[in-house]
């Protein structure tokens, strides 16, 4: 079985029931053995210089990440998330990547396979996990000294070496 790491977000209707939900699909999988889940954190969008200013303004997400035990290949884990992804209403079409969402699901390691696939497009470790702090403050909760198969560093190095982190906060403690 392989230790791997994901990660979930929402930022539309009920967040914590959307990461609930979505955490007990992925555990009711015969395939997944949960390990442990970080806690919940608000996170503040990030804010993208393509995006339009007169865009609406997006609410806080709602992070966390999951450490699960899993024979699943790193695609048919893919095709798990993206099952439970559309079991709870997500619909990915083009050019909407960046905009808010019901749940999203990513898959941040698999053991310490080093990947790049374009048919799936599947990266891992996850292209972008050492720049999002909302990615990384739940990493440094389940395991600090977990070192990145490509950037060689622990997750607390990624987390201390953020230029220009967002701001993340534990669930029901933001106070703006």
């Amino acid at each position: 079985m392989t230790l791997a790491y994901l990660a979930l977000g929402s930022n539309l209707g009920d967040r914590q029931a959307n990461l609930d939900r979505a955490l007990t699909l992925l555990e009711d999988h015969p395939a997944v053995l949960p390990v442990a889940t970080s806690s919940y954190y608000e996170t503040e969008p990030v804010l993208l210089p393509s995006r339009d200013p007169q865009a609406p303004k997006q609410e806080w997400y709602l992070n966390a990440v999951t450490v699960i035990k899993t024979e699943l290949s790193p695609t048919e884990l893919l095709d798990v998330c993206l099952d439970i992804e559309r079991e709870l209403g997500r619909e990915r079409t083009p050019g909407t990547r960046w905009e808010s969402r019901l749940i999203d699901l990513d898959i941040l390691f698999y053991g310490d396979e080093i990947l790049c696939m374009e048919d799936p497009p599947l990266t891992i470790p996850h292209p972008h996990l050492h720049e999002r702090a909302f990615v990384l403050v739940p990493l440094l909760e389940l395991q600090p000294d977990f070192r990145h198969p490509v950037l060689e560093q622990t997750i607390s190095q990624l987390h201390l070496a953020l230029e220009n982190p967002c701001t993340v906060q534990l669930y029901g403690q933001r106070t703006d």
